[in-house]
């Protein structure tokens, strides 16, 4: 549809509350709304365009069409805008990255060997659940801290899979686990400890004490000492468990306190959780890209998509402003939960100050992480001017090539993505063809495979860097140029000039003109940690084919032969097959005459002899 033709089909909208839900002309849902009267919301996109903001200026751009679902009542729309987003995820509308909210203990009971995990939300699975809890980290913690005072398996170990097959894990021998994993375990003691765990988890700490208390004094009795000294530190680690789990546990949460910042590069979205009173977890969540909405409207996204959907829920929560659409929210968490709870915006007081705790905990977060990334955008800015590029390169591609000899010729491929590294997107390549090893040809042959794949379409090499850099002087950069050129791209080159000690001391230009860089401290630190990475991968992936070439070789068993003339046996011959077939004056111009005769007489003694 044209611009005109979106005007006219808004302004015939209906006066009635509704959800719109934009699209673009790929049918993608990039943007959904509600409203109280569709035809006023809707057209305010197509008129005065001016007075938008960049965002909204760039989502109607995009905008092909549009649909509209007209609902009974705001609070109906409410509830299918919040569903829509989280089905779509639309691109204009403010997002939280993950699902977040109070965390609960899984146990799956009906496995041999029940497991504790994290969930967001109980399942009708016939597992046990325990909670809610503050945060996921609390959640966690707890989790650990009952396999500590349980001395439950705290490794990776599956059960009753891998019993008996390898040795107990550092944890068993630090005391923190009692070796589950041993044949000679008896394996009933699982099943007893859990069933104290569970007891735990529902708050029976003093019958859970007084059990193992018992038993200790039994141990004692019959002079088991090792046994009751075992039994006492753990009645220790389950009292110092419930003080703890009182904090961050709870069946609710009595008062979740929100926080807002928008700063200029980020924003900052926090919920102070607290429990009788104490302040048990928080979670926090950073928002890339600055919000361009008003405060109110930001804050109403949020807490919808933060508290949307879950079951258990606070008595009440504190707001930073209040929201236009306070009554309709606050229906729906009241009905979410089941209860009555209260949605408020405090003015003084002591709840006041709770907010402006919040608060001050998103600026320190938007603060910490926006001074980090504007040393990153400096630092690329800089790097752009001194190499007079047009702006700061933001993804930049380094490439090197490791062999040993003429064999296990590799080369690496790292990335680096507003000055960090993005493991993701590095690569290995083995280079094929090569009969001796020439960086020349190794370097062209790794480029021409990279651009090729990008032009086919590859989804793997989809994105094109801003910057070249190539481990070498002014010739490699002259080889990649040459493979741009050949692919009709165009993209800056540079070469990484090393000095004595095996350091990037400059970088150079196709043309030979030297870039020196150590003058500025920032840009010699940032370029040194691209080279030595890409190296290090370079590095790491020749060994890994030279040990897979070698690893188990036959040549192991001849006497006299170590790593050294097993590297100049494959060196000279390639293979071990080639190896078999030389002759005796063939080994003997590739190793010492001793060692010849030991590997040709290996590969040469009468059937049958050992």
């Amino acid at each position: 549809m044209t611009f005109d033709e979106l005007k006219e089909k808004a302004h015939g909208l209906p006066l009635k509350p509704g959800v719109y839900i934009m699209q673009n002309a790929k049918n993608e849902v990039i943007y959904v709304g509600k409203a109280k009267a569709l035809k006023n919301r809707v057209s305010q996109y197509f008129a005065n365009l001016a007075s938008h903001t960049e965002k909204t200026r760039a989502m109607v751009s995009q905008i092909d069409h549009f649909d509209v679902i007209i609902a009974d009542s705001e609070f109906e729309a409410l509830i299918l805008e919040c569903s829509l987003i989280k089905r779509h995820q639309p691109k204009y509308n403010i997002l939280l990255k993950d699902d977040k909210g109070y965390p609960y203990i899984r146990l799956s009971v009906h496995e041999p060997y029940p497991r504790f995990s994290l969930v967001n939300r109980p399942a009708e699975d016939g597992a046990r659940y325990f909670g809610p809890y503050g945060s996921r980290g609390a959640s966690q913690d707890i989790i650990d801290a009952l396999k500590a005072a349980l001395r439950l398996p705290q490794c990776q170990k599956r059960f009753p899979r891998d019993i008996g097959k390898e040795r107990p894990c550092l944890y068993y021998r630090m005391g923190q686990c009692d070796g589950y994993c041993r044949r000679e375990m008896d394996q009933s003691r699982y099943g007893e400890a859990m069933d104290q765990a569970v007891r735990l988890l529902e708050g029976r700490y003093d019958e859970v004490v007084n059990d193992l208390q018992a038993e200790m004094e039994r141990a004692a009795a019959e002079l088991r000492f090792e046994r009751a000294a075992e039994l006492r530190d753990r009645i220790r680690s389950i009292e110092l468990l419930g003080k703890r789990q009182k904090v961050v546990a709870g069946s609710l949460a009595d008062t979740d306190v929100v926080g807002f910042h928008r700063g200029e590069a980020k924003s900052c979205f926090v919920v102070l959780h607290y429990v009788d009173g104490d302040l048990a977890a928080k979670d926090m969540e950073l928002i890339d890209t600055p919000m361009e909405e008003e405060r109110e409207d930001t804050v109403s996204a949020l807490v919808k998509q933060y508290y949307g959907g879950r079951g258990s829920l606070p008595r009440q929560i504190l707001l930073p402003c209040e929201i236009e659409d306070e009554v309709p929210v606050l229906r729906m968490l009241s009905e979410a939960c089941g209860r009555r709870m209260a949605l408020m915006t405090p003015r003084r007081g002591a709840k006041m100050d709770l907010i402006r705790l919040a608060n001050k905990n998103a600026v320190e977060e938007v603060e910490r992480a926006t001074s980090r990334e504007e040393r990153q955008s400096r630092l690329l800015e800089a790097l752009g001017r001194m190499l007079a590029l047009e702006r700061g390169p933001e993804r930049i591609e380094a490439y090197d090539i490791s062999n040993t000899g003429d064999a296990d010729i590799v080369a690496s491929m790292t990335v680096f993505v507003h000055a960090r590294p993005l493991k993701r997107d590095y690569r290995h390549f083995k280079l094929r063809d090569l009969e001796h090893a020439d960086d020349y040809a190794s370097m062209e042959q790794v480029l021409t495979r990279r651009f090729r794949r990008y032009l086919e379409g590859d989804e793997k090499f989809g994105d094109l860097p801003d910057v070249l850099f190539i481990d070498g002087g002014e010739n490699h950069a002259r080889v990649a140029v040459r493979v741009l050129e050949a692919h009709g791209l165009d993209i800056p080159v540079f070469g990484m000039v090393k000095d004595d000690r095996h350091r990037t001391r400059a970088l150079v230009t196709p043309e030979g003109r030297e870039i020196g860089i150590q003058h500025n401290q920032a840009i010699f630190s940032f370029v040194g940690r691209i080279q030595e990475e890409t190296h290090r991968f370079a590095i790491e992936f020749n060994r890994l084919q030279r040990k897979n070439r070698v690893q188990g070789s036959v040549l192991d068993q001849i006497p006299g032969v170590g790593d050294k003339r097993r590297a100049e046996l494959l060196k000279r011959f390639k293979s071990v097959k080639n190896v078999r077939a030389a002759s005796l004056a063939e080994l003997e111009e590739a190793v010492p005459k001793n060692t010849a005769r030991a590997v040709y007489d290996f590969f040469n003694r009468p059937e049958g002899e050992p």
